[in-house]
């Protein structure tokens, strides 16, 4: 997708670009076996769906957790077992995790849309010193997370089965 930089407000911009990322972790995974989106190609936990997966907890932590302040909100990862959110069950499709990071994405554009730029979250972050950024700060993240990750599969693709996309 282009996103229009000349025209449109900050909101705009910032949510055609993280709707843009967003789009392109669909279609990086598009038609991709679910033997190989399981694959891990290194010594970590790490895969395509796994990528995916961890990809839907940020969706619903920063929009849901963090900034709505929701108390039960399912998250994949866990304080005890690093990395738990990469690994695969053998129920878990990448059909049904594409699905759920499409859901993670639609909760997460209903929650901001309740919100201004300005709003802050309700949880303090940690590693921001305990400050509470904003959903505008929130967006700029979420662009950065989204697109680093789809990077990664971009690599995976490659790697996995040889697709390429040349843009």
């Amino acid at each position: 997708m282009t996103v229009d930089v000349e025209h449109g407000s900050e909101r705009h911009l910032l949510e055609a670009h993280l709707e843009s990322a967003r789009r392109d972790v669909r279609a990086r995974l598009t038609d991709l076996a679910d033997d190989l989106a399981r694959r891990r190609l290194g010594p970590t936990p790490t895969s395509a769906s796994g990528l995916v997966k961890h990809l839907i907890d940020v969706e619903r932590w920063w929009f849901r957790h963090m900034l709505q302040g929701e108390e039960a909100v399912p998250f994949a990862w866990s304080d005890t077992i690093p990395n738990l959110e990469f690994e695969i069950a053998d129920a878990e499709s990448l059909t049904m995790l594409l699905d759920a990071y499409d859901t993670a994405c639609a909760e997460s554009r209903a929650v901001a849309a309740r919100h201004g730029l300005d709003a802050q979250t309700v949880r303090p972050v940690r590693w921001l010193d305990g400050r509470h950024p904003s959903l505008r700060w929130i967006y700029l993240h979420m662009i950065e997370e989204t697109a680093r990750h789809d990077g990664h599969l971009d690599i995976y693709r490659e790697l996995l089965d040889g697709t390429h996309d040349a843009d």
